[in-house]
């Protein structure tokens, strides 16, 4: 569970009962990596896969010293408990500039529901140009958790015009009777071009907004990843993991423009441990748009017998959803890869043993593909924001990324939720992370 505040507006909880509020400025996170990377962790990895060519950075206790975050770069850094951060960002006045940071837990302290971090940019007067927070939820099951900040072009945002710098201010949120140590920090940054012309600023008030049928058939057996760099990518269609308490499967789907994806993430039965117990918020899925914005999640409580996370509607992706208050609507503004990360509490493994259990993944995109609104310039990394044929062939394949030049075949094998990954030639993953601006 993770709960989201800003300055401006709130945003109400949506797709699951626990209660969630959520708070943006214009502003769009971007997570994006660009890895050289062997292949999906198995069912019994529950550790995070950082980007394999992310630079370590040391954040900065005030502004003055504060490092600068090269557009489409990965960055590893740590947040001490209790600690506030700050980063630098230097986009020009006609750009838009996105960073994303996922928080790791180390070690086994005790995380609390209020346990989490903060996320904003700021410009150098001290306005905020964004903010958004995230917390664990309510088991305080160690997962990666991501907020995100930017600096947009907006015009509802004028405070934050013209170039750089501008800082990136990471804190904690401790709970009293938390005792987790330091966590491990992923960042990741890109930049988003003007348009070449004019696009409709009013976002959509009606769509399709039925609930898609599941796909049914056989599931085709496909590990997820452990981090957005390594996510597994997938298409239209059915698929099948093993998940062990603790643990976060990354997958993603190419979603070009005009179109819909939805995803249904089912928790098979289990015979094992205490058939009478009954884990509050066992399986968590969310949505993220191609910068890792998140657009919308949902979480399931077990209590042995199969349960079904199905996640609320969304309208197809248009560039004019960016000015939509909500984040199911805003968040859906960008082609490209989109995200879906499934956690599986470490709570499960106190009634039902240490499994890994079974888990169905179904995946439907619906509508035609579109053109897109055209940019005057190429997004930092490039084709960020658009699905590419490779990306298509790679979803097919299984593999986690690659660029036109060179492609990943996966071979599937697997048996205790363990997958083999061939990799021929070099294998070049571009992670692409989330927005959420005006």
């Amino acid at each position: 569970m993770r709960r989201r505040t800003g300055w401006w507006r709130t945003r109400p909880g949506h797709g699951r009962p626990p209660v969630r509020a959520r708070v943006t400025a214009a502003g769009a996170v971007l997570c994006v990596s660009v890895a050289l990377t062997a292949g999906p962790a198995s069912a019994a990895d529950s550790s995070y896969a950082f980007a394999a060519d992310a630079r370590t950075v040391k954040g900065a206790t005030g502004t003055t010293d504060a490092a600068l975050l090269d557009a489409g770069r990965s960055y590893r850094s740590s947040l001490p408990k209790g600690a506030k951060l700050y980063y630098r960002l230097e986009p020009d006045a006609s750009t838009s500039a996105y960073v994303a940071v996922t928080a790791v837990p180390r070690g086994s302290g005790k995380l609390s529901v209020n346990d989490g971090i903060k996320v904003s940019v700021q410009n150098s007067q001290g306005n905020s140009c964004s903010y958004e927070s995230a917390n664990f939820g309510i088991t305080g099951s160690p997962h990666p958790i991501t907020a995100w900040g930017a600096r947009t072009t907006s015009p509802r945002m004028p405070l934050c015009e013209g170039g750089g710098p501008y800082y990136v201010v990471v804190q904690r949120a401790d709970a009293d009777d938390s005792t987790s140590g330091t966590w491990d920090l992923e960042l990741a940054t890109a930049t988003e071009p003007r348009l070449a012309g004019t696009a409709a600023t009013n976002p959509p008030t009606t769509w399709n907004s039925a609930t898609p049928t599941p796909l049914t058939g056989e599931a085709t057996t496909r590990q997820g990843g452990a981090g957005f760099a390594r996510a597994a990518s997938v298409k239209q269609g059915v698929w099948r993991a093993g998940i062990s308490p603790g643990q976060t499967l990354f997958y993603k789907v190419p979603v070009d423009w005009g179109q819909q994806p939805s995803a249904v993430a089912e928790l098979g039965s289990h015979d094992g441990g205490d058939s009478s117990g009954y884990a509050v918020g066992a399986l968590q899925m969310t949505l993220y748009n191609p910068v890792r914005a998140d657009v919308e999640d949902i979480e399931i409580g077990y209590d042995g017998s199969q349960n079904t996370a199905s996640l609320a509607p969304v309208p197809p992706v248009a560039y004019a959803n960016r000015y939509a208050p909500t984040d199911q609507v805003n968040g859906m503004r960008f082609a490209g890869w989109y995200y879906l990360a499934i956690h599986l509490s470490t709570a499960v493994a106190d009634d039902f043993g240490a499994g890994p259990f079974g888990l169905t993944l179904r995946v439907r995109v619906t509508g035609a593909a579109q053109n897109g609104p055209g940019y005057a310039g190429q997004p930092v990394p490039q084709n960020v924001f658009g699905v590419t044929a490779q990306d298509r062939a790679v979803a097919g394949d299984g593999g986690s990324g690659g660029d036109s030049a060179m492609k990943a075949l996966a071979a599937g094998g697997i048996g205790a939720g363990t997958v083999v990954l061939m990799v021929l030639g070099v294998w070049t993953v571009v992670g692409r992370g989330r927005v959420r601006a005006s």
